[in-house]
């Protein structure tokens, strides 16, 4: 049987995949002695593009030495589905935490937005939430991430990043890359021109470029887009003419669609029609 249990929901027909059955296995060097890190046992959702991240960055984690300067590794990966790897490097005038360093190596190798981010502790602390600064930072040039944090069991969970800075300051000079996130099966319908719009609830969009991302579980693949406008209404007031732009026929497929990835949209909620095209040849 084939269950999942998360928070966050995956648009457009998102994967939906069994539990992750099996612990994360690591041992990281705190203090110069190794020690096991936490065992998670997945009752939530991580698909094998983020498993990756949380991997490498608990192989990132193990490679410490027990200098006291470095004691925190992060890893991210961005829409071509490279990832990166850095830690931390305290100093008492305040130096960069690992997620900020690790924006940092993934601009120096030429990095697309990055879509997933996790930082992990040593002395086994598993899996860190960031910091206040690293989160208005993410928000400002990575608004489109998706962050792994510990969920109240200690399980890893996958948030926006937006959530975990509500009420933000929005810096007016910020022009981060775009991108928006798509199941796989919707690959050759939008790169042929078939699928132009796309509903989302609680999950903004913004006018002009972006990335279409498409969650392959062993690779993305993506295709240079743009925003053109956004349709902001009632979910009861979608129409049959929203529905055929997203391959559906009456608008009653969408709705159906559109509750079984958002199970709390009631009618009266307010979701976003993203009109987007491909620029050609653009991959």
């Amino acid at each position: 049987m084939i269950e999942v249990v998360s928070v966050t929901h995956r648009r457009d027909g998102y994967r939906v995949q069994s539990h992750l059955r099996g612990a994360v296995h690591a041992r990281v060097s705190a203090g110069g002695r190794s020690v096991p890190s936490p065992i998670w046992q997945s009752d939530c959702v991580l698909y094998p593009p983020e498993k990756r991240v949380l991997d490498a960055a608990l192989s990132q984690l193990e490679l410490l030495t027990g200098d006291p300067n470095h004691t925190v590794a992060a890893a991210a990966m961005d829409t071509t589905g490279r990832v990166f790897t850095a830690v931390n490097d305290y100093h008492f005038t305040g130096g960069p935490c690992a997620e900020l360093v690790v924006l940092g190596v993934a601009a120096a190798a030429g990095a697309g937005p990055l879509t997933t981010m996790v930082a992990v502790g040593d002395r086994g602390r598993g899996i860190i939430p960031p910091c206040g600064r690293c989160r208005q930072v993410l928000l400002d040039q990575q608004p489109g991430c998706q962050i792994i944090v510990p969920s109240p069991s200690g399980d890893p969970d996958l948030v926006p990043v937006r959530r975990l800075l509500p009420y933000s300051y929005n810096f007016p000079d910020a022009d981060p890359e775009r991108f928006i996130r798509f199941n796989p099966r919707y690959y050759d319908s939008v790169a042929t021109g078939q699928k132009t719009a796309t509903t989302r609830f609680d999950d903004p969009c913004t006018p002009g470029p972006a990335w279409l991302v498409f969650e392959f579980d062993d690779q993305y693949k993506r295709l240079r887009g743009v925003v053109d406008f956004i349709e902001t209404k009632r979910f009861d007031a979608i129409t049959d003419a929203d529905a055929q732009r997203e391959g559906g026929a009456v608008a009653g497929d969408l709705r159906n669609g559109l509750r079984d990835h958002y199970p709390d949209i009631r009618d009266d909620s307010i979701v976003d029609v993203v009109h987007f095209h491909v620029e050609p040849f653009a991959v």
